[in-house]
């Protein structure tokens, strides 16, 4: 990828001249920490490969892969936070032994309470074991689970929040709130909630004294420190820009990035919406309010990194026989991003000192896939490797679209393209990516479904995205993962296009079902002039589709005794008559002239439910079926229909009660030829192909119909594929980037 192609580094010129407050002296925290079990200094490490490779002098590793015996440097914030604490609640001096505070507090009561992405919660549940009092631990919904077992081991009480660490940090303080003994030991600052979080900031500060130690009289020209709420980083531009010319680098998530995002805008703000990332630590949305004081003042860059770069950054430093984790290893994956420009930027030359802050050790995490490529063909491989089968279908559900809803995430927050999460069901995602134009032109959307139906059937490896013979392999490669892909790529293009009007790309849920995502998408207000839904079309253009009704029959009967004919009426018997006669009726349905374009109508059979057990008179059998509809055709009008047939029943047929209702209904769709739009799109479809586009319908429904019914014209138009919903199924590889280079032509002339 080209650099203008992801998210640009932010430099803070002002920061090199910028001279932080004093505050308390580190000193009594470093004493405090000499007095816990286990204390010695971290390690500093040569990384020499690294240093010839990015031509500087020297990068020197602070590895904080195991402090005072837990696999962070958290322990250093959370233990001074919680000594100043208890000793402010208990009016003990600050250079009270820590037998005499364990002491102090075998007479009173004190719980412990924080919020935590991982080791800050486990390094306060630590400090509540070696003071022998609880803590309550509360922790995002998206936390990996052997994250929350090294918790509990310390002794603590783990609360699983519904969402992500912002909303845990709430959770934190209003079960706290309810108990009269709590202490809220966090390292994220808001409102009038400050003193223990500069506490905590001011214990992390032990670490850049032993820094300063082991270098001598050696000056870092750069430190490079990860962020998450931004305690620890404020803590290292205290220390470096207090008459230090050492210029300080943050690393964050692409999909956490609220220091770059506040940097960037110039005020703090808040990421409500966003995936998460294996750097859990890192995975906050909205810096801590001390830390954005200084952090605003005294970062000199800032830059984001994805989470596959913080994997293969974990792979270096296992080579370097450093086994670390993704948060530990993200300053590595930060300075192996920076660009040539960037490093003169920050006064990097060939005599300069690098100090990278490691912050965490090895740990169990879900290896990311690569965010990095704009191929529409290797990312069209990709998002058939994630498995989002509908939990709607099959006899063993699918696990739904969070998966691929968290990457498609992911690949546009690496863009610095605006993104939305849209989930009113769970587990059902949906995500919106919007490329604002300058304004004055139309909007465009491009729409595309990320489940598909079950893989159990799947004849070989449904999610090997393997290519063969020119050939895309893999559930979901046609249907349509392709056509998501090429309108991503698309989307990212128009990045570099200067339109006027917005690009808007909708990858929606559950269109293989109910199709719950493009109306949710809707009724979230998001809206276009006109859209493209890029569902597998041969390269064909359909501007047509038939719609469907369900209904439930209900054929009552009595319950009876098997042996008592004079009593019993069989439902399914009576069933029986109605399946006859709706025989007849689709084959008259078939037989109509119907829509010009779309042909008849029709109707079928789906389930049929009825009985008990074999020795009695079943008294109810339920009839599941679909009518495919065309234009003129209405969910009251085909019922009308069933209704003439069911009543007619009654009239013949002794005993015959029933009940019939529509469950679920979508429109048929048509768009007209002559619209500007349609013959712009024709036009360069004609172009991709190198002769007339060809212009159909179609009887199978797709989300088209709802964006009609929106007001939004709309068409359906996409790459070659087979096997749809079959056992085998495929993509040609060339028509995804047909589609990709036509879609970008037309959001460059539709939005212009």
């Amino acid at each position: 990828m080209t650099r203008a192609e992801r998210r640009p580094v932010f430099f803070n010129p002002a920061a090199k001249s910028w001279t932080a407050p004093v505050t308390d002296s580190p000193d009594l925290a470093y004493q405090f920490h000499q007095q816990l079990p286990q204390y010695k200094p971290t390690k500093l490490i040569s990384l020499e490969d690294l240093a010839k490779e990015l031509g500087v002098r020297a990068i020197h590793l602070k590895d904080e892969t195991c402090r005072l015996g837990l696999p962070s440097f958290k322990i250093l914030g959370a233990s001074w936070g919680t000594f100043r604490a208890i000793a402010q609640k208990l009016n003990l001096p600050l250079d009270s032994p820590l037998d005499s505070v364990k002491q102090a507090l075998s007479t009173t009561s004190v719980s412990l309470y924080a919020a935590t992405d991982g080791n800050h919660g486990r390094a306060v549940a630590r400090m509540a074991s070696i003071l022998g009092v609880p803590a309550q631990i509360h922790v995002p919904g998206c936390m990996h689970k052997a994250t929350i077992e090294l918790i509990k081991s310390e002794g603590a009480r783990v609360v699983v929040s519904d969402s992500f660490y912002d909303k845990a940090v709430v959770d934190a303080r209003e079960a706290a709130a309810q108990d009269g003994t709590a202490i809220v030991i966090q390292d994220y600052a808001s409102g009038d909630y400050v003193q223990i979080p500069q506490w905590i900031v001011d214990g992390y500060r032990t670490m850049m004294l032993e820094i300063d130690s082991q270098l001598g009289a050696t000056t870092p020209d750069l430190v490079v420190v990860p962020v998450g709420v931004g305690s620890f980083a404020q803590a290292v531009v205290m220390h470096y820009k207090q008459g230090k010319q050492t210029a300080v680098l943050a690393v964050e998530p692409d999909t956490s990035a609220s220091l770059w995002k506040s940097l960037t805008h110039g005020d703090s703000l808040t990421i409500s919406e966003k995936a998460p990332s294996i750097m859990s630590g890192l995975d906050c949305g909205t810096p801590s309010s001390i830390s954005w004081s200084v952090l605003r003042h005294g970062v000199d860059a800032s830059l984001s990194i994805s989470d596959f770069e913080a994997h293969q950054a974990c792979g270096y430093l296992a080579s370097q026989n450093i086994p670390v984790g993704p948060c530990g290893a993200a300053p590595v994956a930060a300075l192996r991003r920076l660009e040539t420009s960037d490093r003169e930027k920050l006064g990097l030359t060939k005599d300069s000192v690098i100090v990278i802050l490691c912050t965490e050790g090895v740990r169990d995490y879900a290896i990311p896939h690569n965010v990095a490529s704009n191929d529409p063909i290797e990312l069209t491989q990709t998002l058939v490797r994630i498995n989002s089968a509908s939990p709607s279908l099959g006899s063993i559900p699918g696990p739904g679209e969070t998966a691929i809803a968290r990457y498609i995430t992911a690949w546009m927050e690496h863009r610095d393209i605006e993104t939305h999460w849209i989930e009113p069901t769970p587990g059902r995602p949906s995500v919106v990516g919007v490329v604002r134009g300058s304004g004055g032109g139309k909007s465009l959307m491009l729409n595309g479904h990320t489940d598909t139906v079950t893989i159990t059937e799947y004849e070989g490896d449904p999610l090997s995205g393997e290519i063969r013979d020119g050939k895309l392999y893999g559930r979901g490669a046609a249907d349509m993962k392709c056509g998501v892909a090429a309108a991503m790529v698309s989307l990212a293009n128009a990045k570099n296009q200067g339109l006027k009007g917005d690009v808007i790309f909708a990858g929606v849920a559950d269109e293989e079902f109910a199709s719950i995502g493009t109306q949710q998408v809707l009724e979230a207000g998001w809206t276009a002039d006109a859209a493209l839904v890029n569902e597998p079309t041969g390269l064909e253009i359909l501007y047509a589709h038939k719609g469907f009704v369900w209904f439930e029959i209900d054929i009552h009967g009595l319950a009876s005794h098997g042996s008592r004919y004079d009593l019993g009426i069989d439902a399914i018997c009576k069933a029986g008559y109605f399946l006859v006669e709706l025989d007849k009726h689709a084959a008259h349905l078939t037989q109509q002239a119907g829509d010009p374009i779309l042909g008849p109508g029709s109707i079928h059979a789906s389930i049929i439910k009825g009985g008990e057990e074999i020795s009695s008179y079943p008294s109810f059998t339920q009839v599941q079926l679909e009518r495919r509809i065309i234009p003129g055709e209405t969910k009251e009008s085909v019922e009308k229909q069933l209704r003439e047939i069911l009543d007619g029943l009654v009239e013949r047929i002794p005993n015959f009660k029933y009940d019939i209702r529509a469950t679920f209904e979508r429109s048929p769709f048509k768009a007209s030829l002559d619209h500007p739009f349609t013959k712009l799109v024709c036009k360069h479809v004609t172009n991709t192909l190198g002769e007339e586009a060809v212009v159909i319908g179609t009887p199978h429904w797709t989300d088209c119909a709802l964006l009609a019914d929106h007001g939004i014209p709309v068409l359906l138009w996409g790459p070659k594929g087979v096997g749809l919903h079959g056992k085998l199924e495929y993509v040609e590889v060339d028509s995804i980037k047909q589609v990709a280079d036509t879609l970008t032509a037309i959001a460059a002339e539709f939005c212009s």
